[in-house]
């Protein structure tokens, strides 16, 4: 009796935790399939420049703008008040409230310039030399020179907003504004470049989320494209040309039959209307489409997609043991089978059996309970509590 009760206290409260867990975590999926095995379309895109490097200060410059990284905890007000701007217009800038935090690392777009400190930005894509000069770079900072780092840009549009894409300046990157519905690998496409150069260099965090109104810098390409069409092989290249039958010979004599003619010896074919399918080892216990599927450590069971009144049957003949409810006060049933096999449903009302009931395969033993959606849990386990998967025994 009282492994019974430890029994039946187990199946209900994992039942009930289970009918309670109706969401799946996706969060740490990839939906980019383009980056599966055998994927080449990156390997096509140009070459890029090594990323820039920021300044002491957290600031990237160039002639036509600059952006400025986010430390740990920093908001953009505390960034604001760090640069020595006005917070509103940072924001502003940036499609943001000066309120938001920022992750570390992050990249904005600053609405006017700051003093920065010297800092080569590799536009050729080598690195640094020792004695601070770098091979075949361009010295930004030679370019923006300490009046453009104390006056506002006169390509920079009123208000502080930037423009989709900057025109080309000599010396610089372009820089895009992220419109609605745009992703970093739609951009990357647009501009030909990798989708991990352009969150190198934009600091994108590892699941590659930008914003609407984020302003990215472009990576600089080094080189073009590989050309993804092998080089046509010339007219007349290649192998020779097998030459053809002569029409001088007779073709050889050989006997056709008609089509349609059965060759001697031939069985007949069998009689598929005869045949007999096996039943599955249970009846599905609502009508509806399975929306959650069996997992040994998340969801030991099914969940079954019914409307809210339809019947919930017996998967297979046995015996009543528990009616009760879960912690939302749907209603519980568990049927003993033959085999010490056990079947749960959850998610019922109007229970039309009681405990101690003999009950047929497909017999009724109440209704789906209203939901959103409304299903039912059903589960396969044996009296030793451990759990299989249901669809084994329903196809």
């Amino acid at each position: 009796m009282a492994r019974t009760t430890r029994f039946r206290a187990g199946i209900l409260m994992g039942a009930g935790a289970l009918a309670l867990s109706g969401c799946i975590d996706t969060g740490a999926l990839d939906w980019d399939l383009r980056r599966g095995a055998g994927d080449t379309s990156e390997a096509a895109r140009q070459a890029t420049a090594a990323a820039p490097t920021p300044d002491a200060n957290g600031i990237i410059s160039y002639p036509g703008y600059q952006m400025a990284t986010a430390r740990r905890g920093e908001t953009v007000a505390t960034m604001a008040g760090r640069l020595g701007m006005n917070p509103e217009e940072l924001a502003r800038t940036n499609a943001l409230r000066a309120t938001d935090p920022l992750r570390e690392g992050e990249m904005l777009l600053l609405p006017r310039r700051v003093a920065a400190s010297p800092q080569p930005v590799v536009i050729g894509g080598s690195a640094p030399m020792a004695g601070g000069g770098t091979a075949g770079a361009i010295d930004v900072t030679a370019i923006a020179t300490t009046a453009l780092d104390t006056a506002a840009p006169a390509t920079r549009p009123a208000g502080g907003a930037s423009p989709a894409a900057s025109k080309p300046v000599a010396g610089q990157p372009l820089t895009h504004r992220v419109a609605r519905g745009e992703t970093a690998f739609t951009i990357a496409r647009t501009y030909n470049v990798s989708a991990k150069a352009l969150a190198d260099w934009n600091q994108l965090g590892p699941d590659m989320a930008v914003r609407e109104g984020q302003t990215l810098i472009i990576p600089v390409a080094t080189g073009p494209a590989p050309n993804p069409e092998p080089v046509p092989t010339p007219p007349g290249a290649g192998s020779p040309t097998p030459e053809p039958p002569s029409a001088k010979k007779p073709l050889p004599d050989e006997k056709t039959e008609p089509t349609g003619t059965k060759p001697k010896g031939t069985p007949p074919s069998p009689d598929l209307g005869a045949a007999k399918s096996t039943p599955s080892k249970m009846a599905m216990p609502a009508s509806g489409k399975i929306i959650r599927g069996y997992d040994a450590k998340k969801n030991q069971g099914i969940d079954i997609a019914a409307a809210a009144g339809s019947p919930v049957v017996a998967a297979e003949a046995g015996t009543v043991t528990v009616i009760s409810s879960d912690t939302t006060g749907k209603g519980i049933v568990i049927i003993r089978h033959p085999g010490d096999l056990l079947t749960v449903y959850v998610g019922l009302n109007g229970m039309t059996v009681k405990k101690g009931d003999t009950v047929k395969r497909g017999q009724t033993i109440g209704k789906v309970a209203p939901g959103d959606p409304p299903f039912v849990h059903f589960e396969v386990r044996n009296t030793s509590k451990q759990s299989f998967d249901p669809v084994g025994y329903l196809q």
